[in-house]
C-alpha cells in the first residue's frame, strides 16, 4: 500500500479551494480538481472516496486553520479588550490573505456537502471564540445577548468588509482598520 504524499494533499487542496472560489461547490468535479492540481483522477481516488470526502476534508482543514491563527498570540491573562482587539485582527488577516478559504467555507456553512460529524467538529472548533465572548460578558464589558448573536455580527461585518475589499480594490489602510474595530467594539460592548 502506497503511503498518502502530504505535498499531493496540499496541492489538491489548493485545486478545489481555487475551483471553487471560481465555479461554486456544486460546478466542481473530481475531474476538475484532478486536472487543476495536475495529477491524474485515479490517483485522487487513492487520497478520497469522492467529492463530498475531500469537500469535508479540505472544510476541516481551514477550519482548525482559521481558530489556530485566530488565537495566536492571545493571551487570556492581558485585560480583554487588547486581547479581542488582537483576536479581531488575526480573523482580519486570516479573511484576506486567505480569501480563497473563507469563500470555501462560507459557501460550505450553507452546503448539503458537509457532514453532520463535520459540522459537530466546527462547533467544536468554535468553543474559543465563544469563551472569549462569555469572558467579556462576565467582565461586563460587551452585551449581555445571546453570544452566537455576537460572534454571527461581529463575523459577518468583518466578511462584508473583506468582500468589499476582495471585489472593489478598496484599499484597507490604519484608518480603516481602526475605525472598522470601533465600530464593531462599540455595538459589541456593553
Amino acid at each position: 500500500m502506497k503511503l498518502k504524499d502530504d505535498k499531493k494533499i496540499v496541492q489538491i487542496f489548493q485545486a478545489a479551494l481555487k475551483l471553487v472560489a471560481k465555479k461554486g461547490l456544486s460546478g466542481v468535479t473530481m475531474g476538475d480538481i484532478s486536472r487543476e492540481a495536475g495529477i491524474a483522477t485515479g490517483t485522487l481516488y487513492v487520497y478520497f472516496k469522492g467529492k463530498d470526502e475531500l469537500i469535508n476534508a479540505l472544510f476541516a482543514a481551514c477550519r482548525e486553520n482559521s481558530v489556530q491563527v485566530s488565537f495566536k498570540g492571545y493571551n487570556p491573562q492581558l485585560p480583554f479588550k487588547p486581547g479581542f482587539k488582537n483576536i479581531w485582527l488575526n480573523i482580519l488577516r486570516y479573511k484576506l490573505q486567505h480569501f480563497e478559504e473563507v469563500i470555501f467555507m462560507e459557501q460550505c456553512y450553507h452546503s448539503p456537502f458537509i457532514t453532520a460529524g463535520t459540522r459537530e467538529k466546527a462547533q467544536q472548533l468554535s468553543a474559543p471564540f465563544y469563551a472569549l465572548m462569555e469572558r467579556g460578558q462576565k467582565e461586563q464589558l460587551i452585551k449581555q445577548t445571546d453570544t452566537g448573536l455576537l460572534l454571527i455580527f461581529m463575523l459577518g461585518a468583518m466578511n462584508e468588509l473583506v468582500k468589499q475589499t476582495h471585489y472593489s480594490g478598496i484599499t484597507l489602510n490604519r484608518s480603516r482598520i481602526n475605525s472598522t474595530f470601533d465600530l464593531c467594539w462599540d455595538a459589541l460592548k456593553a
